[in-house]
């Protein structure tokens, strides 16, 4: 075994292997059947496949057993033997100086609440597969081709579980982003917090397209980067998945991720030897040069699909306040109860003002916390794609809000208090969860900047001792009240400039105590504001819905120079106008906010993923006397359809399209039966299915939920079933529509023995196909009658199919 860490840290450019699948299909592996099985039964196979790409320069192999988790194996498996014999298998075909690498593939499985999944339900899946991995002779733990940031944030807490070995971590991307709404900076920026020794991109595009996803990398981490990417996208030719790019237009192409400052290179589906040969002789002359990285941020808070950047040359983020029970009874009552609708009220609303990262705090009587904290988070990762602040002074509430959460949080706070450092601190850090640090140490206040930048300093070194890095530290410069004490807030202003110059760390502060007492508080937070603004002070714990305060913020970033040509600043406030009433604003813009957008209250319900409300306003509408089919056409359809929209402009992802979809399915399942009573048409008929071999079923699950939102009777046949079973499900039902999904390039081709055997039987079934390796271009050359490129588009397309139905 090598040391993986040394070798990432030289100048040498390290090249890794290529696709597996096509290499033992020479050697005796059947279509849709499992590589991994293949494997335990045919070593020589899997040696001599490893053996190929070593002879053709791979300085890194990676182990069979990318589909090598519980959730993917028979039951019954030993998880941790197959790995530990695929691991074997690759250190004995490896030889000297090559290194060798476990794969961990996805799962299949959504976290929650996306999935029925939790995280620790797949990190103890993970573990199991990486204790054997380790224990075959791995030199490292990579990722690939996972698509939600909780997944791959479960792969890297299950390493560190079992193991010591460094993980590199490989996402695809349909685009701009994931499958669950994850752009290249966000997953990124969740990696480097996390402390992943190496980052990558593989699978879903060739080198031209994933050209774009090196550029963010490279001018975002500082982080090793690795690119694998297909030679080309798949096309059917005679029967077989073929991949266009030969081995020296990939090599030539591929190896230009070099000038970025890739570190490390390979290839993804439909690469072979022969591919990796090309690709190392073009990368022989070269070695791997560090890149500026001007997009870097000092530190990073991310949810699933966003990054809020803090310090540097970031815009001030305003972490909203609102979600906090002191002083809100009504509030305070629900979490009791484990209701979350007055938080879910104050999160859209703080959303609609202009805050950037969301406070919540459940800290109340009779609140249990350790339940409470995650299950609104939950409930929020729903609704919102804002990064949360977890705050909360219960440890193990704070934990488990960081195991219900599938970025990379804020978590508010780690002090001087015994124990908290030593507890709090290695939990942020395995989780990559960024936390304010709070100069507090007993039971007296410091008031002195002196007094706070000693303890600040003491605690620094603690977390350095931890193994803490300077990225996840945000410092509370600590706002006292001035009315008692005089010097507080020039007290924060030497802080605030002390950690940026001495520390390269970013300050927040929680506005409202500094005014405590005094009279129009107000006057004085916004003025204080504008100090800490100039003094470099990088967020602030603030209520964004404070006209005044999102006033003083718009036009402090112009003057701090970072509001280019002030474009924020006049698109939020070209029409403010000076009220009468002592000169309170009245902005246009992000500080008035409005989440109703012009839609009625049931569309905008099923449009934001309410499911209770969407059922009070459905059962408030009826007992009005609404007809039930006008609340269908009229309200929940066209809702969903918005959705749609929003989905295919990015401006909603994943999580957003389920929880619109689950509201919508909800209202639908209340109206059905006094549809049904009013006589109402008969639904088309659509039969969905995973083609025979595969057993990934989460794009067709998807689909599924959404045709059955906008009224078509799905038959679902789950996944790995054969053409025959299809047909006969059509023919029995009636199917209006056919829907196949295949993920993997070995069982698309599969989805032409569906088309060929209707025709056989002279049945004018129409056949839709999608899928994450599907294209176009392979839905014509198999005679579909139409091809989805996501969940949205196949709704489209089954409709237009189906008659319009």
């Amino acid at each position: 075994m090598g040391d993986f860490r040394k070798a990432l840290a030289d100048d040498t450019l390290l090249l890794f292997d290529g696709a597996m699948g096509t290499l033992l299909q020479g050697r005796g592996l059947s279509a849709g059947q499992s590589p991994e099985l293949f494997g335990l039964t045919n070593p020589d196979a899997i040696i001599g496949a490893h053996r190929d790409y070593v002879q053709a320069g791979s300085r890194v192999i990676t182990t069979n057993t990318f589909g090598g988790s519980r959730y993917k194996l028979p039951a019954g498996t030993d998880v941790a033997g197959l790995n530990r014999e695929m691991a074997r298998l690759a250190r004995q075909a490896a030889g000297p100086g090559v290194f060798v690498a476990g794969s961990v593939g996805p799962t299949g499985h959504f976290v929650a609440p996306l999935g029925k999944a939790s995280l620790r339900d797949l990190v103890e899946a993970f573990a199991e597969q990486i204790r054997g991995l380790a224990e075959g002779g791995c030199d490292l733990i990579i990722g690939e081709t996972h698509f939600d940031l909780a997944e791959a944030k479960a792969v890297i807490l299950a390493c560190r579980q079992v193991c010591s070995l460094p993980v590199a971590m490989c996402m695809t991307f349909e685009g701009a982003a994931s499958l669950t709404g994850s752009s290249p900076e966000v997953f990124a920026d969740a990696m480097e917090n996390l402390g992943v020794a190496l980052i990558g991109v593989n699978c879903g595009q060739g080198p031209d397209d994933m050209r774009l996803v090196g550029e963010a990398f490279s001018r975002r981490l500082k982080t090793p980067f690795f690119v694998k990417p297909n030679a080309g996208m798949p096309r059917l030719e005679n029967g077989r998945t073929v991949f266009p790019m030969g081995p020296d237009e990939f090599a030539e192409k591929t190896a230009r991720f070099v000038d970025l400052g890739a570190k490390a290179l390979s290839g993804c589906c439909g690469t072979t030897p022969a591919h990796i040969a090309a690709l190392g002789a073009a990368l022989a002359p070269r070695s791997w040069k560090r890149v500026d990285t001007p997009d870097r941020p000092v530190l990073a808070v991310t949810s699933r699909s966003m990054v809020v950047p803090i310090g540097g040359g970031a815009p001030l983020a305003v972490i909203g306040e609102r979600i906090n029970p002191t002083g809100k009874a009504e509030l305070a009552a629900e979490l009791a109860a484990g209701e979350f609708a007055k938080a879910l009220h104050f999160a859209e609303e703080q959303t609609a003002a202009g805050a950037h990262i969301l406070d919540v705090n459940v800290g109340a009587p009779m609140v249990d916390e350790t339940a409470v904290l995650p299950g609104l988070a939950l409930e929020l990762v729903k609704r919102q794609q804002l990064p949360l602040c977890l705050d909360s002074n219960n440890i193990d509430a704070l934990t488990a809000g960081l195991w219900a959460y599938p970025g990379t949080p804020l978590v508010n706070s780690i002090s001087g208090e015994p124990g908290r450092m030593e507890r709090l601190g290695p939990v942020c850090r395995d989780h990559g969860a960024p936390f304010i640090l709070l100069p507090l140490k007993g039971r007296k206040l410091p008031v002195s900047a002196a007094e706070r930048l000693a303890i600040i300093e003491e605690l620094l070194l603690q977390a350095e001792a931890l193994g803490i890095p300077r990225r996840l530290i945000l410092v509370d410069a600590l706002a006292l009240t001035v009315s008692s004490k005089p010097e507080a807030a020039l007290a924060c202003l030497e802080v605030i400039r002390t950690c940026r110059d001495k520390w390269g760390l970013p300050t927040v502060l929680g506005l409202s105590n500094i005014s405590f007492g005094l009279p129009g508080r107000e006057l004085v937070n916004s003025a204080f504001f504008a100090m800490c603004l100039g003094a470099g002070m990088a967020a602030a714990i603030a209520n964004p819905n404070v006209p005044r305060l999102m006033e003083t913020l718009a036009a402090g970033e112009v003057l701090m120079g970072r509001d280019p040509q002030a474009g924020r600043y006049i698109a939020g406030y070209a029409g403010w106008k000076p009220s009468s009433g002592g000169g309170n604003g009245s902005p246009s813009g992000p500080a008035s906010g409005g989440a109703d957008d012009g839609q009625s209250p049931l569309r905008r319900a099923v449009v934001y993923g309410r499911r209770e409300e969407v059922l009070e306003r459905i059962e408030k509408a009826l007992a009005e006397g609404a007809d039930a089919a006008t609340l269908l056409g009229e309200e929940l359809i066209p809702g969903i359809m918005s959705v749609g929209e929003r989905y295919e402009r990015k401006e909603f992802y994943l999580p957003q399209l389920l929880a619109a979809a689950e509201a919508m399915r909800a209202g639908f399942t209340r109206l059905e039966p006094l549809l049904t009573e009013a006589g109402a048409a008969a639904k088309a008929r659509i039969v969905m299915a995973t083609v025979e071999g595969d057993i990934h079923d989460i794009g067709k699950n998807i689909v599924c939920l959404m045709l059955k939102n906008h009224g078509f009777e799905v038959i679902d046949l789950g996944k790995d079933v054969p053409a025959a079973r299809i047909v006969e499900a059509a023919e029995e039902h009636k199917a209006a529509v056919i829907g196949l999904s295949a993920l993997m390039t070995t069982t698309m081709v599969r989805m032409e023995d569906t088309v060929r055997l209707l025709r056989d039987k002279g049945l004018a079934i129409p056949v839709m196909v999608g899928g994450a390796v599907v294209t176009e271009a392979f839905a014509k050359s198999i005679g579909a009658a139409a091809y989805a490129a996501d969940a949205v588009d196949a709704v489209r397309q089954a409709k237009a199919l189906a008659g319009g139905a």
